[in-house]
């Protein structure tokens, strides 16, 4: 006659454990990292802040989408947005496989050779230009700058897309050798240029933290409007391009990333 089986509380124990471990391995709601970095001199989209320590962080339009995107897919998790690198170096480490994503770029030639992007835009932003406030220059259009020939050099920032923009639309004089707003602000008031090309959002602020409001004006004509993407590297796994791009839709429907974006308005 057998013996009938005994409770082993030990093995029983043994058991369960191994259970738990193998479901904590499955790959199923495995968290995906995005490296990505804030770009300097890019304000709004990256702005220095302190965060609730007390410590030096980093905020913005682009902090606040990213964290939009991993709240509605939390299998997602962007890395590197607290760390700042000036644009160009973005591109090097998209080259180099060391970035994945870049927030807030235009679908301009020299980005869609790097990047694709999701169809959705994360927001758009009017270009105004900036010209001393005892400069009694009134354009009307582009024409109208470009009639200024030297006297109308327009200022822009090193790298940024309004330079290529300017640069097809044709017969401008252009000086985009200042890597931020402060230097080309100082650069117009030193009259080494006519007008200062630059975003708003963004020009507005630049302005403000220079305390130069009684010293500056903003032109409301000309103007330009650009949309704005998610920029992605083009080797990135097409899972991860449709998750992104379906996070960006459902924000768009329930309005976050308006709210984000009127969240920084001048």
């Amino acid at each position: 006659m057998s013996k009938p089986l005994q409770f082993n509380p030990l093995r029983a124990v043994q058991g369960a454990v191994i259970f738990l471990l193998l479901t904590l391995m499955l790959p199923a709601g495995a968290v995906k990292e995005i490296h990505t970095a804030a770009q300097e001199a890019s304000e709004p989209k990256y702005v220095a802040i302190v965060n609730q320590q007390g410590k030096p962080a980093i905020g913005g339009m682009c902090v606040d989408i990213m964290r939009a995107i991993e709240k509605a897919d939390p299998e997602l998790q962007f890395i590197g947005d607290q760390v700042w690198q000036p644009r160009a170096r973005i591109d090097a480490g998209l080259k180099a496989g060391n970035i994945d994503v870049i927030c807030g770029v235009q679908r301009i030639a020299r980005n869609t050779s790097q990047y694709q992007f999701a169809a959705t835009p994360l927001f758009s932003v009017n270009y105004l230009l900036a010209v001393r406030a005892d400069d009694i220059v009134a354009v009307e259009d582009w024409d109208d700058i470009r009639k200024l020939g030297n006297e109308g050099i327009i200022l822009a920032l090193r790298g940024f897309g309004i330079v290529d923009i300017l640069t097809q639309m044709g017969g401008l004089k252009i000086d985009d050798t200042a890597t931020s707003s402060i230097s080309n602000l100082k650069k117009l008031l030193a009259g080494r240029g006519r007008f200062y090309c630059h975003r708003s959002p963004g020009i507005g602020l630049a302005i403000r933290q220079a305390g130069l409001e009684e010293k500056i004006r903003l032109l409301s004509k000309p103007q330009l409007t650009e949309k704005f993407y998610m920029g992605m590297a083009k080797t990135m796994s097409p899972e991860l391009v449709r998750k992104i791009g379906a996070s960006l839709v459902l924000l768009e429907k329930n309005g976050e990333l308006k709210r984000i974006f009127e969240r920084y308005q001048e």
